[in-house]
């Protein structure tokens, strides 16, 4: 019997065959070198965006190929302020405290403070400027794969529950394995463990709601950080 690690390397290949090979425009992985060499999760944040960006895009090509096409564009926030149930999982918590405090700059840095100081449950999302996102290099995998095609969403709009069809489907396997990469921080390492945690999705046990978290306490640990530089 095929076991996980099998059967990743085999549906790479695969995967490659059908699309990389006439994909141009993949994205590329985030790289903070200097960092990663001093905190043992960021590589894995990191590589399991990757391989997540790298499935929406391939994802995308597809619905391109059939005329479908993407109506997400920069300056558009319609999910961030109209979503109130945003998931993310502990990681992606510690990578959003990490570039919040350690590279979101001024002018935005200082806004970003007072949202996250004033941010209540019901909110909008905190890190929502300006119609950008503050954190988009390491926003959380929902953010990331949820991208909707056809028209833009009406004021208000979610689409997921107005026009599902319209909403991006991402690729199973990329989703898995991106998951798969991020288990040894939740301290799953044990091949055995891994496939179980992956086929049982044990992991999502884990997800916390964006919007409900405590955010004064990263405004403060900003503030902390600023102090210490002066």
């Amino acid at each position: 019997m095929l076991n996980f690690s099998d059967a990743y390397v085999i549906f790479i290949i695969v995967m490659s065959d059908r699309h990389i090979t006439d994909n141009k425009c993949l994205p590329k992985r985030v790289q903070f070198p200097d960092d990663e060499s001093k905190f043992r999760w960021m590589p894995m944040l990191l590589d399991a965006y990757a391989i997540i960006d790298e499935g929406i895009a391939i994802a995308i090509s597809e619905e391109d190929k059939r005329d479908i096409k993407l109506s997400c564009k920069k300056g558009c926030d319609s999910c961030c302020r109209t979503h109130k149930d945003i998931p993310v999982y502990p990681l992606e918590l510690v990578g959003i405290y990490w570039f919040s405090t350690e590279k979101v700059v001024q002018p935005v840095r200082e806004i970003l403070k007072r949202q996250l100081s004033s941010h209540i449950k019901g909110d909008p999302c905190p890190f929502l400027i300006n119609s950008s996102c503050s954190i988009h290099l390491i926003r959380p995998i929902a953010c990331r794969q949820f991208n909707v095609f056809n028209r833009q969403c009406a004021e208000g709009e979610d689409p997921f529950y107005t026009r599902r069809d319209d909403v991006l489907t991402p690729i199973k396997d990329y989703t898995a394995q991106a998951f798969y990469t991020m288990l040894p921080f939740y301290g799953v390492t044990d091949e055995d463990d891994k496939i179980d945690a992956i086929e049982n999705n044990l992991i999502h046990s884990l997800v916390r709601i964006l919007q409900s978290c405590s955010w004064k306490e990263l405004a403060g640990i900003m503030t902390d950080f600023d102090a210490k530089k002066h």
